[in-house]
């Protein structure tokens, strides 16, 4: 065995960890910079977008069935109800947004110190978009559909989806999705969707000894398949591996964006073809579905008949980094 070898090949992964660490660090400082705040920009309507949608399956779906929200638009509408029933009359005003917005000042001024400052500010408009939707768009006297199972599921969907596109867009509603969302970049597990659906189940466990059963089970049914909604559309929340197979002789460029542009690692793994004999080299990347798109175009830039296969992972254990945000 050829001794200088180990310490050729060494040599050569310090460079490319080298020229990594450099372009990571060329792009948080472009981070910081006027086309990343210009690229911010172009998200506000994306979220605001989410926020009507979410608005309007509350109000025209979820609040003429006198139903109840999940997390903390649920205690919202709970303490408008009280409210109501302690005499207390908002002359047909919907004073859950408002409450809704209040509550969730102590969650954001706890995200500030974790999360990045863009997803705050996002945050704190989409939560402001929430509030003044939710005020301004009108609840009929009667449900939308016949049916209060159907018009459960369909403000479900409806308003998970909403809340999907507000997180996609890089913000979060406030309230629960807040918190899951903290827990997640600490503890790298879990989805947004299922530690909102925990939470709902405690929730509607109190409600059970303030309302009627129908009401608490009609609730529960919506939160359910807001659930499902918000894991489906929030794709920086599902993980895929992706495996590219390449003839490139030098790959060092593609890994170096691949690493430096996506802050991910790769598996490299020399290989060949049994039919042709060629030598192939074959990379495995764990990204978020997110991602998968992004990393696509990466890889073409570097070798255009390079061979990608995306399959979804329903559990990842170990230092994956969850960029939920």
């Amino acid at each position: 065995m050829d001794k200088g070898t180990p310490m050729k090949n060494e040599s050569s992964k310090k460079s490319v960890r080298e020229r990594v660490i450099t372009e990571e660090e060329r792009i948080r400082e472009n981070d910081t910079g006027r086309k990343a705040v210009r690229k911010a920009i172009y998200t506000f309507p994306v979220i605001l977008f989410g926020c009507l949608i979410y608005s309007f399956g509350m109000n025209l779906f979820l609040r003429p069935l006198h139903l109840y929200s999940g997390g903390m638009m649920g205690f919202a509408q709970l303490i408008q109800e009280f409210l109501e029933r302690s005499g207390v009359d908002f002359d047909g005003f919907n004073i859950s947004g408002v409450i809704y917005y209040l509550m969730n000042v102590p969650a954001i001024i706890v995200a500030i110190r974790t999360m990045r400052r863009r997803f705050i500010v996002k945050t704190i408009f989409a939560v402001t978009s929430i509030t003044v939707l939710l005020s301004i768009i009108p609840i009929p006297q009667s449900p939308v559909l016949d049916d209060r199972i159907t018009n459960a599921i369909i403000a479900g969907l409806i308003c998970g989806t909403g809340i999907g596109i507000i997180l996609w867009g890089g913000a979060c509603d406030g309230g629960m999705n807040i918190i899951g969302m903290l827990l997640i970049a600490k503890k790298r597990k879990g989805s947004v969707g299922n530690i909102g659906l925990i939470a709902n189940v405690v929730l509607y466990s109190v409600m059970l000894f303030v309302f009627d059963p129908a009401t608490v089970i009609y609730s529960l049914i919506y939160s359910v398949f807001n659930s499902i909604a918000v894991d489906k559309i929030h794709t920086q929340n599902i993980a895929s591996q992706v495996m590219v197979i390449t003839k490139l002789k030098d790959t060092k460029d593609m890994q170096v964006d691949v690493m430096g542009k996506l802050n991910r690692g790769m598996t490299e793994i020399d290989a060949s073809g049994l039919f042709t004999g060629e030598n192939v080299k074959i990379f495995i990347i764990f990204v978020s579905k997110y991602e998968v798109n992004k990393l696509r175009r990466i890889i073409k830039f570097h070798d255009e008949d390079a061979f990608m296969v995306e399959t979804p992972v329903t559990r990842i254990d170990g230092n994956f980094d969850k960029k939920i945000a």
